[in-house]
């Protein structure tokens, strides 16, 4: 184990500019402020003793939950999960006022994993992960660390995936909990932040009309939904790419055509990749695409617009823009690849709105503060209880002024009874 550092970033001077965009986000998190409120109630800090270690986007609705863990007591560090979403002047914020950050915009492999040995050298017993990089290096690095952790979270698909394989497998050392799958965290993160985030990177990055584009998106999962509903709504003309035959039948129902790829790399104007698997765009594709598309991954790793085979075609590479690079193959067709394949609503936005990780972020929070709280879990991957979910969607409910119907008693009494 290396020695514990305080903070890495690219510059600590940056810090007003990123307590000003924290300040931002915080206006726009009601469900967060009501819980630090309550839990933090006539100055408690339940999680005072416990050190959180945070693999996550550094942005600022992330600074907002790394700022209530330390809070509420937490000793927190934490890294970047991706090197082109971090934000220094978030990092260098979050720095200024005492949490233990380690990453920095445009960070290189080698530097991306070193910042999250820096960051389990504070060796933490509550871990907050995107990706399930950190449970994997924990496993592979640090077993030492294991039997100490009382349990974390995994807030993605592609994190949830790796997850239940090491289940699988038996090698899941502690419990972590599938915040992914939580109600209060797909059906709206997923479906809704997805969906605009995608698209708000793609229009940011590149200036272009979507209307009346033949716009691709494979994987019709929840993220696939909604960035096919928002492409959709801009008046593009949407095809999706699917291997399950049940999701394929809900998209054509949806009013979308379907088509395997090799169909779909002859037609499509815009690609995106929402599925994370690896080389679901490659070579044989490539070859088949018409001059001047945008290809585009909201899956989690940069794997899913597969670039060996794009760099093997290409004869130049070039920026064209910013953060979008020109593959011009031996034809002259140039094929435009938006934030080196990486998710580009993060690398070439701000990532979901604010509103929409208010509720994915308490659910988040909440967990952490379940497991601090001394649940009985036993190792191994587990849903999130559902009396948190439910707590996050009636709090959210709350904030938006919006009254629910009750059940009377007699409606109460039919439903629980089986005569008529």
């Amino acid at each position: 184990m290396i020695g514990k550092e305080d903070y890495s970033v690219a510059d600590i001077k940056l810090a007003r500019e990123g307590r000003e965009r924290i300040d931002w986000a915080w206006q726009f998190m009601p469900v967060m402020r009501l819980i630090c409120e309550k839990e933090g109630a006539g100055g408690k800090k339940p999680l005072d003793g416990h050190t959180i270690a945070a693999c996550l986007h550094l942005e600022a609705k992330t600074a907002c939950l790394l700022k209530v863990f330390k809070d509420l007591g937490a000793v927190v560090a934490a890294s970047g999960s991706n090197p082109l979403s971090t934000q220094d002047p978030i990092c260098a914020a979050l720095a200024d006022e005492g949490v233990h950050i380690f990453s920095k915009h445009g960070m290189s492999s080698i530097e991306y994993e070193e910042n999250l040995h820096k960051m389990l050298a504070w060796e933490p017993d509550i871990i907050i992960d995107d990706g399930c990089d950190t449970v994997a290096m924990i496993h592979e690095s640090y077993p030492e660390l294991a039997p100490s952790i009382l349990g974390g979270c995994e807030e993605t698909t592609t994190g949830i995936k790796r997850l239940r394989a090491m289940d699988g497998e038996g090698m899941l050392k502690f419990p972590m909990l599938a915040v992914n799958d939580a109600l209060s965290k797909y059906l709206f993160d997923n479906r809704y932040g997805t969906g605009q985030s995608v698209w708000d990177g793609i229009v940011r990055t590149t200036n272009c009309v979507v209307a009346g584009k033949n716009v691709v998106v494979a994987g019709y999962g929840w993220c696939g939904k909604g960035v096919s509903s928002r492409a959709s709504g801009q008046g593009a003309h949407v095809i999706v790419v699917e291997i399950n035959p049940h999701r394929a039948l809900e998209a054509h129902m949806d009013g979308y055509q379907v088509m395997d790829m090799r169909q779909a790399a002859e037609v499509g104007d815009i690609f995106i990749t929402v599925t994370g698997n690896t080389q679901v765009i490659r070579g044989e594709h490539f070859e088949k695409m018409r001059d001047g598309v945008l290809l585009a991954n909201a899956g989690h790793f940069d794997v899913e617009v597969y670039v060996p085979h794009l760099q093997e075609l290409a004869v130049k590479t070039y920026f064209s823009r910013n953060n979008v690079r020109t593959y011009e193959l031996t034809d002259g067709r140039k094929l435009h690849l938006l934030a080196e394949g990486r998710l580009v609503n993060l690398a070439s936005g701000d990532g979901h709105p604010i509103e929409i990780m208010d509720t994915s972020f308490a659910t988040q929070l909440l967990s952490a503060l379940y497991i601090a709280g001394g649940a009985s879990l036993k190792r191994g991957l587990h849903k999130v209880p559902d009396f948190i979910d439910e707590t996050v969607a009636n709090y959210k409910v709350e904030s938006l002024g919006i009254k629910l119907e009750r059940l009377t008693p007699e409606q109460e009494k039919y439903l629980k009874d089986w005569r008529e």
